[in-house]
């Protein structure tokens, strides 16, 4: 089938983006902060701020780019990248409480096996993430490159006096987490390496690589009572460390965020390591942040009502940028120092780490 020209592309993304749906988020957006928005097939996409915006309204930016060869596992449907690449900033920006709706510009690089069909299913997954995350899809550019690329920039907007940081975490703070570790490196040993598992683990594990779940309603419900945040694609010992170093305090944690599951799945596979897993591995997109002791009983109290998860993993004390992790011995506990490594990208058939 003969490859798709730039602006048969580019005329598919229009098409779709002008839906009646996606026009409604258009002039939701306009509404709320804009006297105008421009979209279409100009090399820009116009928004022209209303003078009459109140002070401390915030414009918050983020971009990410997913590159086929080394963030795309074996087996993965054009739609699911396409909405994997959304994720990243969808995490980043839910970490830190912002709300929907956001606006967003794609890059795209197309390679020269794309066909209108695979384009098609590709947008797909765009518009699955405009109406399950809340985004405005505004503008973009495409290209042919030797595989396929897509760089999501994201704009997301702010009127919370207080957005949580890296470097907030004081001695005293609680450390929380969004959920279970371990499922998402799981999927991608069994991807990538032929890892075996148990059926109903091992669906969840590959779902959770295919269909990865920001924490949008954690972060946007919660961050009000976040000393600090971070989201955790990167792995759960980078992400501690990154708040521990940025705030210049040592973490202790007293609870391993995961599952017997995760354990057995290790231990049936002689190459795979549960601290691996659940530690170093990457892509979960749950959300790491601390908490101060006044703030624990109002988050509660939220955390039961909205019927969210979470797991306090331990405290922070004084230090200098150290995390550290409870492990017991028959009756002897110790706190043993967590490696600061994290997790980058595929390369090849394989997973790189630092």
């Amino acid at each position: 089938m003969k490859p798709l020209s730039e602006k048969e592309i580019i005329d598919l993304f229009v098409r779709k983006f002008k839906n009646p749906r996606l026009i409604q988020t258009t002039d939701l957006i306009r509404r709320r902060y804009f006297s105008t928005t421009r979209v279409g097939t100009d090399d820009v996409a116009i928004i022209t701020i209303d003078r009459s915006l109140r002070k401390g309204v915030k414009l918050i930016f983020k971009c990410d780019m997913l590159v086929e060869s080394t963030d795309v596992p074996p087996g993965m449907r054009p739609w699911q990248v396409a909405r994997k690449s959304i994720v990243s900033c969808v995490s980043d920006f839910s970490a830190k409480g912002i709300k929907p709706i956001y606006t967003s510009l794609l890059s795209i690089g197309f390679p020269e096996k794309y066909t209108k069909s695979d384009v098609i299913d590709l947008l797909r997954g765009f518009e699955i993430s405009s109406s399950e995350f809340g985004i405005n899809f505004v503008g973009g550019d495409t290209n042919k490159s030797n595989e396929l690329i897509i760089d999501c920039s994201m704009i997301g907007f702010s009127e919370s006096e207080s957005i949580p940081s890296r470097d907030g975490a004081r001695p005293g703070d609680f450390i929380v987490v969004s959920g279970i570790f371990g499922y998402s490196a799981a999927g991608l040993k069994i991807l990538i390496q032929g890892a075996k598992a148990e059926k109903r683990f091992k669906q969840q594990a590959i779902s959770s690589v295919f269909r990865p779940r920001p924490q949008q309603k954690f972060g946007i419900s919660l961050a009000r009572y976040f000393s600090s945040s971070i989201d955790s694609s990167d792995g759960l010992a980078r992400s501690l460390y990154e708040l521990a170093i940025q705030s210049k305090v040592n973490f202790f944690i007293t609870k391993i965020p995961s599952v017997e599951a995760v354990e057995c799945f290790a231990s049936n596979n002689s190459f795979v390591d549960r601290d691996e897993l659940i530690f170093y591995g990457g892509e979960e997109y749950h959300i790491v942040a601390t908490i101060p002791s006044r703030n624990m009983k109002r988050l509660m109290s939220a955390v039961k009502k909205l019927k969210l998860k979470m797991i306090v993993i331990g405290k922070v004390s004084k230090g200098d940028g150290r995390v550290f992790v409870q492990r017991s011995n028959g009756k002897k506990t110790s706190f043993e120092l967590v490696e600061n490594k994290g997790y980058l990208h595929m390369i090849g058939d394989h997973e790189r780490k630092q």
